[in-house]
This record gives structure tokens, sequence and C-alpha cells, in this order.
């Protein structure tokens, strides 16, 4: 009876247990304040590490970060020029209705440049002038998002689907942080748009409709007239759907550290931006609790390896192909830090080059894989001529080829073997006996 009821109990456990939601874990765990955001992550530009992480791989909505991608393309465009012109048209004005997103208030037939058009896609998220682009730069919508989802599969990003270029609530349109990660450090690298992304407030000349005009960006950690302006901030993009909840990519750099934070699925507080003052909260817990620590300079060989086919040493000492910086805890105990080692292969023959590659090492932190660097060899090793001479005869009879040499030589010997006991069996049948047959009368006769 109690085994049986142990076994229902045990059963309902495993139960409970498997329908538990999933939550990926921090690198490091925040103190101080909340994060409650359902997913999000804080990595190093520096090092690209990880600090922070929640459900970086959970299928979420980009909203408005859409625009990331979409500045890109029209970038990478051949029609791009910053001072080429381009013309709001009245399709892009009504394809916009009723769709609830920012608007540029330009008028059909207004002329602006192609570098106001990316200020009002990147800084204001303007889905008239994400149309507009769409359109001019690559003839449609849709020709236009073939080329976000193209560039987001040869940037990396694996789990996004792109189907408007403006952020349009879609259950088809989605992404995850990792991937958000990786387009953001993809668009960074970017010139125009890293400075962009940057400003909080733009002077656009004016037009052949209107006169100059102010525009300000969406990122209020940018815009010292907000509450939330965080003076380290440098970037980047915010957004907001109803299903994707309030959302911010942004960047910050201080001392020499450069961090990017993404804070997606934010709860819409109305009293409350949480996910601007939460991302402020997540660079100032890294610049207050982080520093840069040199695991490996380089300079001290980290293994040795053996070696062959020289008379001058057995090893060759292997060392850290860059000198290795982490960002960890400013009370870090550094002694903690493992270096596990991998080599190519049990040996290697000289004749060995400084620098070149003959493994890897971890590096572990608190039980995790910080980062991994080539191991390669100290300094140039020559190989002894009568030792190479010796080994190129020995890999020459143990070459694959000369193997198939020898399985022809024994089945030609095994075949002529059998060859020559199939004729010496065929001349002992032809051999001829003389028969002679006994006859019992003729015998008696002769005793007779």
């Amino acid at each position: 009876m109690l085994k049986r009821i142990f076994s229902v109990f045990f059963a309902f456990l495993l139960t409970f247990l498997l329908v538990l939601p999933v939550f990926n874990v921090s690198a490091y765990e925040v103190n101080g304040f909340e994060i409650t955001a359902k997913s999000g992550m804080l990595v190093s530009l520096d090092t690209n590490e990880v600090l922070y992480s929640k459900n970086a791989d959970k299928k979420i909505y980009p909203a408005a970060i859409t625009n990331i991608m979409t500045a890109i393309v029209i970038l990478e465009s051949e029609k791009y020029s910053p001072d080429g012109r381009i013309t709001m048209t009245e399709k892009a004005l009504t394809d916009i209705l009723g769709t609830g997103v920012a608007v540029s208030n330009t008028k059909a037939g207004e002329e602006f440049s192609h570098t106001d058009l990316l200020h009002f896609i990147i800084m204001c998220s303007c889905g008239d002038a994400g149309y507009l682009a769409a359109d001019y730069f690559y003839g449609s919508h849709e020709a236009f998002v073939s080329k976000m989802n193209e560039t987001a599969r040869n940037i990396g990003m694996k789990n996004t689907n792109f189907t408007n270029p403006i952020g349009l609530h879609d259950e088809n349109h989605y992404t995850t942080v990792e991937d958000i990660r990786i387009l953001t450090e993809y668009a960074l690298g970017n010139k125009t748009f890293k400075e962009i992304s940057a400003k909080h407030r733009y002077n656009m000349a004016a037009t052949n409709m209107r006169d100059k005009r102010i525009l300000s960006t969406t990122n209020f950690l940018l815009d010292t007239t907000t509450n939330y302006y965080y003076q380290y901030a440098t970037g980047v993009k915010t957004g907001y759907t109803d299903e994707a909840g309030r959302c911010i990519v942004a960047t910050a750099s201080y001392n020499g550290y450069n961090y990017l934070c993404i804070l997606m699925d934010t709860p819409n507080n109305p009293l409350k931006r949480e996910e601007l003052s939460q991302c402020a909260d997540l660079f100032r817990w890294a610049f207050n609790n982080f520093s840069f620590k040199e695991v490996a300079t380089g300079d001290e060989p980290v293994c040795e390896m053996p070696l062959e086919l020289s008379m001058d040493t057995d090893f060759v000492s292997l060392y850290f192909e860059k000198p290795f910086v982490s960002v960890l805890p400013k009370d870090a105990d550094e002694s903690t830090i493992v270096i596990k080692t991998k080599l190519k292969s049990e040996s290697v023959k000289a004749p060995v080059k400084k620098g070149q590659v003959l493994g890897e090492a971890e590096v572990i932190f608190a039980e995790k894989v910080i980062g991994k660097v080539n191991l390669v060899a100290g300094e140039d090793i020559k190989a002894n001529s009568l030792l190479k001479a010796v080994d190129i005869v020995k890999g020459i009879f143990t070459s694959v080829y000369m193997k198939i040499v020898y399985v022809v030589l024994g089945l030609l010997a095994v075949g002529f073997v059998v060859l020559c006991v199939k004729m010496n069996y065929s001349k002992g049948k032809k051999r001829k006996v003389k028969y002679i047959p006994y006859d019992g009368k003729e015998r008696e006769n002769k005793h007779r």
C-alpha cells in the first residue's frame, strides 16, 4: 500500500516539475533591484561576455526594435546616398493609416534626404518613413522584407523572421534577445547607424514643403530633458506594442568599459518606464561591480606538447595566441580561474613555426566557460635532417598507397599459390596408369 502511495506521489511530483516554466538563469545574479522584463541580456562589448541573461533564446516580438534591421538594409542598399533625395508618397501615408505607429508628419510630395529618412526611422520609429523606404529602395514591402530576412540569416540570426519593415505585430514577426544582440552588434559596426542612434536631437533642414524642424529620440536615456536621462548612455533604440511590451536596446560607456543592454517585454507601467530605469540600473550594476582582469598575458607558457623529429628538444611550449582579458566581479578570486587545454594531436612533428596554432584553451571561472583562446607555439623549432629522412621513408612504407600495394601483392601471391595447386591437381588426374587384368585360369595353367 505504501509503495503504491509513494508511486502516485512521485508521478504527481514529476508531472508538476515538467509543467513548470523554464527560465534561463543569469550569468551573475543582480542585486539591489528587480528586472521585470520577461527577456533580457547585459553583455560586454569589449570582451563579448554575458553578465546578465534571462530567457535569451525565448521567442519574442520586437516591435520597433525591428527598425535596427530596417536601417541596416537601407544603409547597405546600392541606392543609398547620404545626400540622396527621396519623396514622401501618398501610398506610404495610406499604408500607415490605422496602424497606430508613430508618423513623420510629412506630406505627400515632400522631399528630404536619405539621412533625414534614417533619422525618422532610427530616432523616432516613424512607420510612414519605413514603408516609404521599403518601396523606394527595393520596389515593394515584400522585396524589402525578403532582404531583411536574408540579412538576418547572413549575420547569424537563427531564430528570427520578419514580415514587415516597421515592427507591426504579427505572429510570424518574431526574434530572440540573442538574435537582437547579434543584430545590434552588427549595426553598431556601421558608423552612420552608430552616430544616429546616439543622438537625442536632430536638426532637420527645411524641405520643399516645410521649414526646418527638430526631431527628438524616443530613447529617453539619451535625453537630458527627461527623468530617465543616463549620462553614460550612448544609444540605441526603443520599441512598444501591446503584444511586445516595452522594449529597449541600449549601450553605455564609462571609464573604458562598454556594455549593451537588451530588455524585452517589460510591463507597460503608466507611472514609470520600467525598461528605461532597469536598463540604467543594469549599467550601474556592471560599472560598479565588474572590472577587467588579465587572465593571461601570452608571456608565460600554458602547457607543453610532445615534439618529434628534433634533436634539440622533446617538447614545444604553448602560449596564449593573444592576451586574454575578462570582465569579472571586482572581488573575484583569480586563483579560482581554471585553464583547460585541448591539443590538436598527441604530438607535433618538427619543423614548428612560432605562432603555429597547436591547440585551444578554455578559460573557466565559477564552473562557467568565460572564453576560448588558441594555443600557439612559442618558438621556431627545426627538424633534424636524418630523423626527417627516416620519417619520410617510414611514411612511404606506412602510407595508404603502400598499404594498397601490400594488399594487391598479397592477393597476387594468394592467387599464384591457388593457381599452382590447381595446376598440380590437374596433372595428377591426367597421369596414365597401366592396367593388367586378372585371369585366374591362365594363372593355374602356368603353375601346372
